[in-house]
């Protein structure tokens, strides 16, 4: 090899750990961990008069409503176990496409938003246009009747295409259809579009007070499930439920209060009844935390049975607003009493040693929360 070569070689060699080393991107640093909530007791001020429930897996009474602790040790529901010789219902799944919407075609956030120096109940937060797809999945119960209307419960954060199950294990559902427990209901999961909170088109979509999300699964979910799926759904408010976790719950709040003639049975875990809806809206300055904060009070008692949840240590004012609107804990307890206040039949689980969206709380409860939900339900 002649020497120019040679050397050209060598310095190629010699150069390639520092060019790799200048080209390889600096590890961005972590980010700073949230601070883990606080551990609320059933006794703080504002909490209601709680009867505690005592027993490992203990929950509830089914024939009571009220303000309950539950925990802290928690068992799997027994429903959460196949059974030999129960029918077991179908699960289909399909996929929505953004571009084929009429109510939301898709946002997402550039960056997390600021105070708005302003106005200290909202964020100044900037988006850009995103399509998205969400997954339906669809569980349909063994002894289903096909041209008879089905009772029905829609889910939030229903699970992303690919995935077999629903949002509630099937064999929950078989397991409490076979006792006759509750109707042999039709579940519809329904993913979420995406990104949670201001500007993105989660929080758009579960955390706005309006009727816009209800009417959306109204108008363009439900056909396509009824086509997808090959099934009828009632028009029965009596029989439609909605449930979900976090904002999800509110979410299911939200489509009864506006509307009751379509959805009167609801399933609350961790409900997000907090400052979080965006854009803001000066009817409702405060987003959810506003249903306790007036308009349930200040409204007409609505049709509407709810089984409601939090955990001892859930969310506690976890974004950079400081307006004292989230506390995830103090919502659901003012909630509670708001509800309480004004008649409504509501059964409020205070489960200790529990935090968000709490998994061994849900595994415990889930079946028999179903079950207080559908109570009286009469099939027409």
């Amino acid at each position: 090899m002649p020497l120019k070569q040679s050397l050209w070689t060598l310095i190629c060699l010699l150069a390639a750990p520092a060019i790799a080393f200048a080209q390889t991107p600096p590890t961005p640093a972590a980010p700073a961990a949230r601070p883990t909530p606080p551990t609320r007791a059933p006794d703080i001020p504002g909490a209601p008069a709680f009867t505690k429930i005592t027993g490992a897996g203990a929950n509830a009474p089914i024939d009571k409503s009220g303000d309950f602790i539950i925990g802290p040790d928690y068992v799997p529901a027994p429903e959460f176990t196949t059974v030999d010789r129960v029918p077991q219902g179908k699960v289909h799944q399909f996929v929505m496409d953004s571009k084929d919407s009429q109510f939301y075609p898709g946002i997402a956030r550039d960056v997390f938003g600021t105070p708005d120096p302003n106005n200290p109940k909202s964020l100044i937060v900037e988006t850009h246009p995103k399509d998205y797809q969400r997954a339906i999945t669809v569980y349909v119960p063994a002894k289903n009747k096909r041209n008879k209307p089905a009772p029905f419960l829609v889910m939030h954060d229903g699970p992303k295409f690919g995935d077999p199950n629903t949002t509630i294990p099937s064999q929950v559902l078989d397991n409490l259809i076979a006792q006759k427990r509750i109707p042999p209901i039709v579940v519809v999961a329904i993913q979420n579009g995406g990104g949670d909170a201001q500007g993105n088109e989660r929080g758009l979509e579960y955390d706005t007070l309006s009727g816009k999300f209800a009417e959306f699964i109204q108008a363009e979910v439900l056909p396509a499930v009824e086509k997808n799926a090959d099934v009828k759904l009632t028009d029965n408010p009596d029989g439609r439920a909605a449930m979900g976790c976090s904002s999800g719950a509110a979410a299911a709040f939200t489509m009864a209060w506006y509307h009751p003639e379509w959805y009167r049975r609801i399933v609350s875990y961790s409900g997000t009844y907090v400052n979080q809806q965006w854009p803001w809206n000066p009817a409702n300055p405060g987003g959810a935390w506003d249903y306790h904060d007036g308009i349930i009070a200040k409204s007409e008692r609505k049709p509407i049975r709810i089984w409601m949840h939090v955990g001892d240590r859930d969310l506690y004012n976890p974004n950079v607003m400081r307006d004292d609107m989230h506390d995830w804990v103090m919502a659901n307890h003012r909630m509670a009493k708001v509800l309480k206040d004004k008649g409504y039949e509501y059964q409020y689980s205070y489960a200790l040693d529990s935090g968000h969206c709490d998994k061994k709380v849900r595994e415990q409860t889930l079946p028999q929360a179903l079950e207080w939900v559908w109570r009286g339900y009469r099939n027409r």
